[in-house]
């Protein structure tokens, strides 16, 4: 019933001789319902080719003088393809309006996915870093950072200082007491050595019980107070084990480069080990 009394109010403003704004935004929102309800195209056109045959034909019976009659189709056949302008850009504005609003949702969707994806990537590459037991940097994030140190600090002439640290006879802990627990004293000395250094210093595990801090800044006295500081905090919670450091530095008149700094550093770690525990050698 909705429908026949909409299909009689067009045919009614067809004749009502009123083509104002009233009427062309009745014509538009006949445009917006078909796309709303989902009505094609073909079906409108096919719907106004109807009504027109019906619409001629009582006309034609209607209208006796020939004159009058041409010129009266004439007008309505102008006021329908009128109708259907209108009708075709609503319904073409709205599937546009559609389009852009897909196309904005689609690229909120794309940009969210790359932030996704960088974010994962971010978190991956982090993991690719740490050392999965103590949660430190490992050997290869360690080797690019000291590269990297080494290189500031040739640019603004500063010192640099690492040290290469090992848990004397840890070898005897895991035959003894398992690699469990072998595992339980090296993530306590993690903690001590993060807990003890400044924010712009690294703490990395290099491999086994052995550990490297890289310490931008700082030169072999300075260095020393680190170990000691990381040394109390580890013994504090095992007093019956002991540490060996070893401390290089390079700069600020002379540079050396990774391989040198690292091998230094750990060659004076072993000769810590020859002494009584707990030993920091810096020559």
């Amino acid at each position: 019933m909705r429908l026949r009394a909409a299909q009689r109010m067009y045919v009614v403003d067809l004749f009502s001789g009123i083509f104002d704004s009233v009427y062309v935004n009745n014509r538009m929102r006949i445009g917006m319902v078909h796309k709303r309800i989902g009505v094609e195209p073909k079906l409108y056109l096919s719907a106004v080719r109807t009504l027109k045959e019906i619409v001629f034909r009582a006309l034609s019976a209607a209208i006796a003088d020939s004159e009058q009659r041409d010129r009266t189709l004439d007008a309505v056949d102008r006021l329908l393809y009128f109708d259907i302008t209108l009708v075709f850009d609503t319904y073409i504005d709205s599937m546009l309006g559609e389009i852009e609003t897909a196309k904005r949702r689609t690229e909120v969707y794309a940009r969210s996915l790359e932030e996704k994806i960088a974010d994962r990537t971010r978190q991956l590459e982090e993991q690719a870093k740490q050392d999965p037991l103590t949660g430190i940097y490992n050997q290869r994030a360690m080797q690019e950072m000291v590269r990297r140190e080494i290189s500031v600090a040739r640019r603004y002439q500063r010192v640099l200082s690492l040290v290469y640290m090992d848990i004397d006879k840890f070898k005897s802990i895991n035959d003894t007491r398992g690699h469990i627990e072998g595992d339980e004293v090296l993530k306590p000395l993690a903690r001590s050595m993060v807990a003890s250094i400044r924010e712009i210093d690294i703490a990395c595990r290099y491999g086994g019980d052995e550990f490297c801090l890289i310490l931008p800044e700082c030169g072999a006295d300075n260095a020393k107070l680190i170990c000691e500081k990381v040394l109390d905090a580890f013994l504090a919670r095992y007093p019956d084990y002991s540490l060996s450091m070893g401390i290089s530095e390079t700069g600020p008149d002379r540079y050396v480069g990774i391989d040198d700094l690292i091998r230094v550093a750990g060659q004076r770690m072993y000769r810590a080990k020859k002494e009584s525990g707990s030993q920091i050698r810096a020559e």
